[in-house]
């Protein structure tokens, strides 16, 4: 894929509500252009088809993520406390950019096999969580876990999962409600005390 200028890039996530409303295989290369302004030319231009404009806004709201959790990992504070405000940002970044997320939720499946994609969650965010929850352990904020990854993987899950709830329902996206959720669950757990 060519590198997508700015002015072009800004116009994308028009699609993907298209996307979300419609679903990938009901949206044509030619609404995609009547909805973004972009000439259907230029789209080709930079993208193969749909499939690469939507790996494109995908990678670019993992982009967002990398970015704020990057900052997190790097930041003070006890590795609990950095779990904490991975998972906030996480939400954060999805609450931004609610038609690109809806539009995952219909095209998982199809997402799952873009490599791109697979790798850049691994960077974005399993690998930085995984290094905070060793990091944890260090410093006693947190368990030894004999699985990181796996951890990593589930928080992932969860929190992703739990925000578009919120978005395909188009209920808006309470992250402080969500962030304070997950924390409990994760950090005081659901058995009684």
């Amino acid at each position: 894929m060519r590198k997508i200028p700015a002015q072009i890039s800004e116009r994308l996530p028009a699609a993907a509500e298209l996307f979300a409303e419609r679903g990938l295989n009901d949206t044509k290369i030619e609404d995609v252009a009547a909805t973004t302004g972009i000439a259907k030319a230029t789209l080709y231009y930079y993208f193969a088809g749909k499939e690469e404009i939507l790996a494109f806004l995908l990678e670019d709201v993992l982009q967002h993520v990398a970015d704020e959790v990057t900052a997190i990992v790097e930041a003070d504070g006890t590795a609990a406390q950095r779990l904490h405000a991975v998972i906030s940002a996480q939400l954060r970044v999805m609450a931004q950019r609610p038609a690109v997320c809806r539009a995952l939720i219909g095209e998982l499946g199809r997402a799952a096999r873009m490599p791109v994609i697979a790798d850049m969650i691994s960077t974005a965010y399993f690998e930085p969580v995984e290094t905070l929850l060793r990091a944890g352990a260090a410093d006693g904020s947190l368990v030894a876990l004999d699985k990181p990854r796996a951890v990593a993987s589930a928080l992932f899950g969860a929190v992703t999962i739990s925000a578009l709830t919120y978005l395909i329902t188009d209920d808006a996206l309470n992250e402080d409600l969500i962030a304070r959720t997950i924390h409990d669950v994760v950090f005081t757990g659901i058995r009684p005390r």
